[in-house]
């Protein structure tokens, strides 16, 4: 076998990476000792913490679609997030008895999907309440998949339509026929082919790493707090290094 080398690029992005970790502790201990800490205004999060109240308050549903992404490929991050969101929807469904309809294009996310939404009832001490048919796996193809979701839209009297996750082209099918039904949309997406159908189709985006901000912005853990505070710093760092760089070869 080869001699494995590290590079000095390499060594140094370990250096920081490890240096990270004692400072997410500390920053997270601080954050469960000062309690909960202000954050900047996200209109789509704000929306999110009342639409299960509003949905009873009308006698209307709330849809929340998790996308197509597979745990375990590289669409796990935007999966997580979405079941995040999921997480605090499903325990306001809970609390207000109405529960939302949960829609997703994939098994393996089927099967995440439902494990939350036990985990929010067994939280909310209603474990008597879970159904594992809460989830519903409509189909793996996008175009079926789209197809289903747009039945669901046209034809169930649904207050709010929540897609958050990994999508792909079959997302302005779904986004298109939510506007024409005049139905509340939230929407969070990374993909850049994806984001100017939601922005033409959502009333709230959440776009890009806004979407990895859920367990802070509505769950508030401590933990997921800390870890936005520490991305902050890391990006005045960046920006510190970058502007003393242009500088230092400017003018020496």
């Amino acid at each position: 076998m080869g001699e494995i080398r590290i590079s000095e690029v390499q060594a140094l992005l370990l250096m920081v990476t490890m240096s990270m970790v004692p400072l997410l502790f500390a920053l997270t201990v601080w954050v469960r000792r000062r309690g909960r800490v202000q954050l900047r205004p996200l209109p789509g999060y704000e929306v999110l913490r009342g639409l299960a109240a509003q949905a009873v308050e009308s006698g209307k549903s709330l849809h929340v679609s998790l996308g197509r992404g597979m745990v375990g490929s590289g669409d796990t991050a935007q999966t997580l997030a979405a079941l995040s969101v999921l997480d605090s929807l499903v325990e306001q469904g809970v609390a207000c008895d109405a529960p939302p309809i949960i829609t997703v294009g994939e098994a393996t996310l089927l099967l995440a999907a439902q494990d939350r939404v036990r985990g929010a009832y067994a939280r909310m001490e209603h474990p008597e309440g879970y159904a594992p048919t809460q989830v519903r796996l409509v189909a793996p193809e996008p175009t079926a998949y789209a197809a289903g979701v747009m039945d669901i839209l046209a034809h169930d009297d649904v207050l709010a339509n929540v897609m958050v996750g990994s999508f792909g082209d079959e997302y302005l099918l779904m986004g298109e026929v939510g506007a024409q039904q005049e139905i509340r949309q939230v929407v969070g997406v990374t993909d850049s082919h994806v984001l100017p159908f939601a922005y033409a189709t959502a009333d709230h985006l959440l776009i890009g790493e806004e979407m990895f901000a859920g367990g802070a912005y509505l769950a508030g853990r401590p933990e997921h707090i800390a870890s936005l505070r520490l991305q902050d710093w890391l990006r005045i760092g960046i920006v510190l290094v970058v502007v003393l760089g242009v500088l230092y070869k400017t003018f020496l």
